[in-house]
């Protein structure tokens, strides 16, 4: 476990994540019926667990969204910070989307008992959890662990989907390069769920291309997407409040859940 400061505030980290929990908010708000998985950042190393966990959760249980925090394994393989042995930053993070699979699979098996419409299931990630939000988005036909019991036979596909300042979708992330493409590991389709994309241009730790390449990708797909793209606001901001205008992203995330039809205006 580990500390640092952002926004004025202590951030808790976890490292070393085995076994993966599943912690369940319930709404502090009316209940909209609609739940979202968080995926927190942390590199697939370790878990910025209150920045971008527990926070979130906060914010959606406040406007009637159930909350299910997603604590995946973390190092998750091939990504490994204690080596010079990663990857080229494009590689499937294999344990944590195992994880992200069978976290919506359970959620949708509970959705009765849990007050939860199964349609309106979403997830939301920061960071490397934004990659996560992708993998799962587009990577939900893919069985790739045994079935563990009847919450294996429900669907991992998400119905919507939230990256925030997410990284590893572009193969380039240099602004300067005409080489635009898109991480070949995510293969989106017309069957992505509608996404919304937040980021700041000044982020100098995976860059705005990562938006970029993801929002082109699934608008040739014809998938309903929004990108908001703001000039300042580095990495990291979660949502914690900053005097800056990229601090007001739940507030456009919220409008967008209600055009989308996941709650009610």
């Amino acid at each position: 476990m580990g500390h640092k400061l952002i926004g004025g505030r202590p951030v808790t980290a976890v490292f070393n994540v085995s076994k993966p929990t599943m912690t369940l908010y319930v709404p502090s708000a009316k209940n909209t019926g609609a739940a979202v998985v968080v995926f927190p950042g942390g590199g697939f190393v370790g878990l910025a667990i209150d920045l971008e966990g527990t926070d979130a959760c906060h914010w959606l249980t406040s406007i009637g969204i159930t909350c299910v925090l997603l604590k995946y394994r973390v190092p998750s393989p091939p990504y490994d910070w204690h080596c010079r042995c990663r990857p080229n930053d494009l590689a499937l993070s294999l344990p944590s989307l195992q994880d992200a699979q069978r976290a919506i699979r359970l959620v949708r098996l509970h959705a009765a008992k849990w007050h939860i419409d199964p349609r309106k299931i979403g997830v939301l990630g920061f960071s490397a959890g934004g990659y996560l939000v992708a993998e799962v988005s587009t990577d939900f036909k893919r069985r790739l662990y045994a079935p563990l019991d009847a919450a294996d036979s429900e669907s991992a596909r998400p119905d919507f989907a939230m990256a925030i300042y997410p990284g590893h979708l572009a193969i380039d992330r240099n602004l300067a390069s005409d080489n635009d493409a898109l991480n070949p590991n995510v293969s989106v389709s017309r069957e992505t769920p509608p996404t919304l994309l937040v980021q700041a241009e000044d982020d100098y730790v995976d860059g705005v291309k990562q938006s970029l390449v993801y929002y082109m990708a699934l608008a040739r797909a014809h998938v309903p997407a929004e990108l908001h793209i703001y000039a300042r606001g580095g990495h990291a901001f979660g949502l914690r409040p900053t005097g800056l205008a990229i601090t007001h992203w739940p507030e456009l995330a919220h409008a967008w859940l209600r055009r989308i039809g996941v709650i009610g205006k």
